[in-house]
């Protein structure tokens, strides 16, 4: 039987991986024991009224009970699925036109003025118009979140397309490349990592929009919860749910953030970078 032994900076550097792994591991367990302990302190103090700021063992109690509950999986579920198809229409639709737009001067400079002008309206603001349109339907609510979530695509895609070397375009089209082929080696890997972040950054926003317009518009899911909560003056079950959200919120974006690592791997801006 033979055996493989590592090298011994193979061996050193996953060693030193390790050590830092388990220092970030202990550093982010001491900040959330100390973030309860302040919030446990801030009504045991009297700094503020518990019966609106509620002690975090209750919270954490309620969470427990959350956790066992089949409709607050339901809601879960609602949520997460009106983010998801509200992120795929984005994320197409965004990455689609952005090319085409970037990639045809004409088109980028007759649609300037335009997006400049979308680009700033509040997604909220849209929520009147897709009740009347749609009524308290998911519809409504894939509205606002597409349109929010579509910019941070779209610009990033754009500045991707741009950022391609004039130089290696020149060296393309002489080389008689097919337009597949220059899209397939020379514009995809250059605007990828700009792709990427913007999905990252579309994902968490699409999130908080999701879960406002449940608040706003009525569509059921942890949103709407949170509103029937407070409006039965359960504020318990309302930091519990608002918990949820945050959490939800920080596997979103440590999931983009694992695929967009691996994704480009190969490309230096990721290179030594940490998830967390």
């Amino acid at each position: 039987m033979s055996t493989v032994e590592a090298a011994p900076g193979t061996s050193a550097r996953r060693s030193r991986r390790s050590g830092r792994g388990l220092r970030k591991f202990a550093l982010g367990a001491a900040g959330i024991v100390g973030f309860l302990g302040i919030w446990q302190l801030v009504p045991a103090l009297g700094l503020m009224n518990p019966q609106y700021f509620p002690y975090a063992t209750d919270v954490m109690g309620q969470l427990g009970t959350e956790f066992r509950d089949l409709e607050f999986w339901r809601n879960v579920g609602r949520t997460m699925t009106a983010w998801g198809i509200g992120l795929m229409i984005a994320v197409v639709l965004a990455t689609v036109l952005g090319t085409v737009i970037g990639l045809v001067g004409f088109l980028r400079r007759a649609t300037h003025s335009t997006v400049e002008f979308l680009r700033p309206i509040p997604s909220v603001a849209l929520i009147p118009l897709a009740i009347l349109v749609y009524g308290i339907q998911l519809q409504a609510a894939l509205v606002i979140i597409v349109f929010a979530s579509f910019w941070q695509v779209f610009v990033q895609v754009l500045y991707g397309v741009a950022d391609i070397d004039a130089v290696a375009r020149d060296t393309a089209r002489s080389f008689g490349l097919s337009r597949w082929s220059r899209f397939l080696h020379l514009i995809f890997p250059t605007s990828l990592p700009y792709l990427m972040t913007g999905i990252r950054l579309a994902a968490t926003v699409a999130l908080i929009l999701a879960i406002t317009a449940e608040m706003t518009i009525g569509n059921p899911g942890l949103g709407n919860s949170i509103i029937v909560a407070r409006s039965a003056g359960d504020w318990v079950r309302v930091y519990a749910l608002v918990v949820v959200t945050g959490l939800l919120g920080l596997v979103v974006n440590l999931i983009f953030r694992v695929i967009e690592r691996r994704s480009l791997s190969w490309h230096q801006s990721v290179r030594g970078d940490e998830v967390l």
